[in-house]
Order: structure tokens, then sequence, then C-alpha cells
């Protein structure tokens, strides 16, 4: 494709040689017939020294390319629009059950679902229309499954779990096992007990979520683990039962989330956070990678980083204090070194 058409395609302008585009691109590892994208002025360097044939660019961008430049109003959205010109078309999967499939008699099938290879469906479940259920997906009895979602492989879900409808799971995702639930102590006799609490629960998740591989969501103790509307969920991500989140929020890889915890809408997990059990989060509120969060934010910070996790003013001030302390000393040290061999000189 030659890159004017390319540029006409995004809406773009081009600038520079009309040179043959064939693929998408890192400003790193891009290829000659690459294109690639940048939109902040602090990779510059990176647009130096590329090799791609030409660059998608901001059209406030003025530190020039060493290739053909495409102008757009949004290099990353651009880039995603290019890319999905170029990527090989994605499997289509038609309508009807394999043969190696268990559809129990009791499930009810929308019409153009497609149901893969050695899948498990138990009964009284519902598939909605145009729902895609790939290879080896096990789903439990009473499970209902919204329209045009799709299940990649070897997803489970567990018995009564609830999906809307436009969703996306990625291979390996749990929903529906039980949550951590155990009383113990000490009979009169002096020994110990450790007695498990039935987890008798479901999970509900909303429309246009979208969780990702390896990802475990527990059933509740009682009433619902809740993900809301187009919640979006990182790989290895953990949430307990009786979680609520109440949608448009992010968890990224490898955060977790205690049971009976409260999650507003538009808040950002970030990676490998942990939140504590029985709090709430306020909408907005972003915890920052590794944090770990023991109590409750109402919203009056918008941004905690740390354990226990606190603002960014107060993490800062005491990580850097030590630094500047001993930045000052070594000043001083050399004030009075300085000093000393001026007394010394008179």
């Amino acid at each position: 494709m030659k890159a004017s058409e390319l540029a006409k395609i995004l809406g773009g302008t081009l600038e520079g040689d009309d040179v043959e585009v064939f693929a998408c691109g890192g400003l790193e590892e891009a290829r000659p017939g690459d294109v690639s994208f940048c939109k902040d002025p602090k990779h510059v360097r990176l647009v130096e020294s590329t090799k791609a044939s030409a660059v998608l660019l901001p059209p406030e961008w003025d530190k020039g390319a060493p290739c053909a430049v495409i102008r757009v109003a949004d290099p990353n959205r651009a880039c995603m629009a290019a890319a999905r010109l170029f990527a090989p078309p994605e499997p289509q999967r038609a309508p009807g059950v394999h043969p190696t499939a268990i559809v129990d008699p009791t499930a009810r099938l929308g019409e153009g679902v497609h149901v893969g290879a050695y899948t498990i469906i138990e009964k009284n479940c519902e598939i909605g229309d145009g729902a895609v259920i790939e290879a080896q997906v096990f789903i439990g009895e009473g499970c209902r499954v919204g329209a045009r979602t799709h299940i990649y492989p070897q997803v489970t879900l567990r018995e009564g779990t609830v999906v809307g409808a436009d969703c996306i799971f990625h291979c390996g995702v749990r929903l529906g096992g039980d949550g951590y639930g155990f009383n113990n102590g000490r009979r009169e006799d002096g020994s110990v007990y450790i007695e498990k609490i039935p987890q008798l629960g479901i999970v509900e998740i909303g429309d246009g979520v979208e969780i990702g591989s390896n990802t475990t969501i527990d059933r509740a103790r009682i009433g619902r683990t809740y993900i809301g509307p187009m919640t979006k969920i990182d790989n290895l991500v953990q949430i307990g039962h009786n979680v609520k989140v109440k949608g448009y929020s992010g968890l990224i890889a490898q955060s977790g989330v205690a049971g009976s915890t409260e999650i507003g809408y538009g808040c950002l997990i970030w990676a490998q956070a942990g939140i504590s059990g029985h709090i709430k989060i306020a909408d907005g509120v972003q915890v920052g990678p590794q944090a770990g969060v023991p109590q409750t934010l109402d919203g009056s910070v918008k941004y905690v980083i740390g354990t226990p996790a606190e603002t960014m003013k107060d993490f800062g001030g005491r990580v850097l204090l030590p630094k500047m302390v001993s930045k000052i000393k070594a000043e001083i040290k050399g004030i009075k070194e300085r000093l000393d061999s001026t007394q010394e000189a008179k």
C-alpha cells in the first residue's frame, strides 16, 4: 500500500516520499516497509533513529523525521487502524455445535451460536445469540451467557455464573470458584479445627467486560460477586468473593482484591496492587503499582502509591527526604573543607 493511500484512509496528510508500506512496527524494531507512530516529543530520539519507512505524527510535531511523515490528529489510534488493515483476518467461527461438544438437551442456544470442540455446556444453561464458545470450555449448570460474548479456549464458568452481552474472556479465565472462606479455632480439648464456609452465591459479569488470561473471580459467599459494565481486567488478576466493581474500571496484571471490597466507577488498579477486604474505593481513584491499600479511599485523593498506600506528595517526601539530607550533608562537608583550606592558606 502506498503511504498516500494509507494517509487518505486515516484522514491524515502525507509529507515526504510516497513510499510503500506493508506492516506496523514500534519505532525501535521497525524495518523498511513498516509504518510506526509517535505522539510524545520526549521520544524524538526514537523517531530520529527509526528504520520505518513512514511514521505517524501529530500536527504540532516540529522535530522532523528521517522518513515519510503522515500527520494525524491521534497517532496512537491511527496506528491501531493501520494495524487492522495489515493484519490477517481473524478466524470466523461458523454457527453450529462441534460433534465432540457435549451440550445438555435442556441448554438453550440462541441463533448463530458457535460451540467448539470438546466444550461442555451443562443443563439449564442459556447462550445468547451470536455467542462464540471456543474449544474445551466448561459452562456449568444454570449459567447464562449474553449475546455476542466470545469465550476463548479452556475457560471455566462454574454453576450459576451470569455473563452479559459483548464480553470477551481470554484463555484460562476461571469464574465462580469458591472464595477463601474458613472458620478456625480450638475445641474444648485444645485441638485445632478449620471449617470451610460454604460459598453459595454466584458471579455476575456486566455487558462489555473483557477479562485476561488466567484471571480468577470467586463466587460470593452469599449474594453475588459483581463486575460492572465495560470493566477491563488484565491477565493474572485475583478478585475475591463478594467484591463489587461498579463499572468502567481497569484492573491490571497481578493485582488482587480481597473479599467484600467495593470499587467505584472509573477506577484504575495498577499492576501488583493489593486491596484489603471490606473497604471501599471511591469513583475515579487510581491505586498505583505494588501499592497496598488497607483502608477505605473516599475520593479526596485520586492517586495513591506505596504500602500502606499514601498520596504521591507524601510518598515522594518520605522516599526523597533521606536523599535530600545526604545531599545537604555532602554540600555542608564541601563548604567546611573549603573554609578550612582558606583558613590554612592565611
